[in-house]
């Protein structure tokens, strides 16, 4: 069984910086992406980052210039560097991971609180 654990969530004033991490184990014959999608609440989820490989890697427009996502290839773990943070970055936020074997399978994490707030 594939299993996402995110650390790293927690309160954070605007303007300041946070960093979430996520490990991923389990039977992956081979990882292809690693990402990060969150919910803000009463909203829908949106993609926050998400990276294939140093070359491919797309982020949401509101987190541009802000979030950088990182991979450690042989650990499969992504870290998501948070900077100057703004209220409206409050939300849950779901580690992501696709595999490929014979087909494409998905993963989710449990999902980590991130509050930014004075």
């Amino acid at each position: 069984q594939v299993q996402l654990v995110e650390s790293g969530g927690g309160l954070v004033q605007p303007g300041g910086s946070l960093t979430l991490s996520c490990a991923a184990s389990g039977p992956m014959f081979r990882v292809n992406s690693m990402g990060w999608y969150r919910r803000a609440p009463g909203k829908e989820r949106e993609l926050v980052a998400s990276m294939i490989s140093d070359e491919a890697i797309i982020y949401g427009d509101s987190v541009k210039g802000r979030f950088t996502i990182s991979r450690d290839y042989a650990k499969n773990t992504a870290d998501l560097q948070m900077n100057n943070v703004k209220s409206e970055d409050t939300a849950v936020y779901y580690c992501h991971v696709t595999t490929f074997n014979t087909q494409l399978n998905t993963y989710w994490g449990q999902g980590i609180q991130v509050t930014v707030s004075s």
